[in-house]
């Protein structure tokens, strides 16, 4: 019986030793906009394509950033400096992003992840290019 009781003291203690903290951003995304007002966000990109509430905070689908661009074809370098054979043919990309908004009750938001990212034109993340351009 005591056994029992020094246990559920113990798991006790542990137990209000954890609190909810605020984690630190994990991507560019979240770094630019994690504690900004939704509001804004959606002023500046489109509204959200759903939301889903869940107790005191919603969950956001925000899709966007259409773009088409041109990637030139590659060819090898010839020793001489001049062009050689074709490496990569010419393409163009069909860029577009997703992303999960979670916001709280006062609507900033607390965190922003990217559901559907492709490579961007200048990384590896388009999400990344088109959400943090100021």
């Amino acid at each position: 019986m005591r056994f029992r009781s020094v246990m559920l003291a113990g798991l006790a203690v542990a137990l209000t030793a954890c609190t909810t903290t605020s984690l630190p951003a994990t991507n560019p995304i979240e770094s630019r906009w994690k504690g900004q007002s939704a509001g804004v966000f959606f002023a500046k990109y489109g509204p959200p394509i759903s939301d889903t509430a869940s107790g005191s905070e919603t969950l956001y689908t925000w899709r966007g950033g259409y773009k088409n661009t041109r990637v030139p074809a590659q060819f090898e370098q010839t020793k001489d400096g001049k062009r050689g054979k074709q490496t990569a043919p010419a393409r163009t990309l069909y860029l577009s992003c997703t992303v999960q908004i979670t916001a709280s009750e006062d609507y900033s938001i607390r965190s922003i992840r990217p559901v559907a990212d492709r490579p961007g034109v200048n990384g590896p993340s388009y999400c990344a290019e088109f959400l943090t351009a100021e």
